[in-house]
């Protein structure tokens, strides 16, 4: 991602945008998956840096080292007063050069990090009936609804992609085992749905507090991976 992304995806969530400007970053979304999931990216990062710098002590601390790495990286003049939006660039931004030195003092929860993508089956040209009720259960969050779905879709269907968000519905619902066994299963294949189902084997032991499991799993995921951003913030908070 570049900075004007991040500037965009932003003013987005601030809700700073014209309508025409909101319908055609929408219409991207849509029309973009690659787009589509640095936004969702961005959000995941934006909503850990809320939370874990929710207190004004933390805050003006990581304010002073992010002013220091900007000026260094960015060639940015001094800085007297920034945007908000300009803290979320630069933090996401260090994170990715390695250059993000800040200890927590606590240990990372699943929930800092447990946030499911939504499916698009129908957007990709199928209109299975019982699929777009497996989307529609599992957008909704209603995931002990969609597992039903997801099952009887395999019988007939049994593609990485379906078994993929079959295992997120299961985590959800806290069926720990068959969720690590339908993980287990993609990792150990080729499929597209590969470092996505070994990110989910690493937040089920961080679910567990099996630390050190987390870590080793998060230790195999490749750079290449979309999400790589969390898969660094994580390993750093296990720390």
């Amino acid at each position: 991602m570049n900075e004007e992304r991040y500037i965009l995806f932003d003013q987005y969530l601030q809700d700073e945008m014209t309508v025409e400007e909101k319908n055609s970053f929408e219409k991207q979304l849509a029309d973009d998956p690659e787009f589509a999931s640095e936004f969702e990216t961005f959000k995941n990062v934006h909503l850990q840096l809320e939370t874990k710098f929710g207190y004004e002590q933390e805050r003006e601390a990581f304010k002073e080292n992010l002013i220091k790495v900007s000026d260094k990286h960015f060639n940015k003049p001094k800085v007297i007063a920034l945007k908000p939006w300009y803290y979320g660039i630069a933090a996401a931004a260090v994170i990715l050069m390695g250059l993000f030195f800040y200890n927590y003092s606590q240990k990372p929860s699943f929930e800092d990090f447990n946030h499911p993508e939504s499916a698009y089956f129908t957007e990709r040209g199928d209109v299975d009936a019982m699929l777009k009720q497996a989307e529609t259960a599992f957008n909704s969050k209603e995931y002990k609804k969609a597992i039903p779905f997801f099952e009887s879709i395999l019988k007939e269907k049994d593609t990485p992609e379906i078994q993929y968000f079959y295992g997120v519905s299961l985590l959800q619902d806290n069926q720990i085992i068959k969720a690590q066994n339908v993980f287990s299963e993609l990792k150990s294949g080729t499929s597209a749905y590969k470092d996505k189902a070994t990110w989910n084997l690493a937040l089920i032991k961080l679910k567990q507090r099996n630390y050190n499991a987390c870590k080793e799993i998060l230790l195999t995921i490749p750079e290449d991976y979309e999400d790589y951003v969390e898969v660094q913030i994580l390993l750093r908070e296990l720390e």
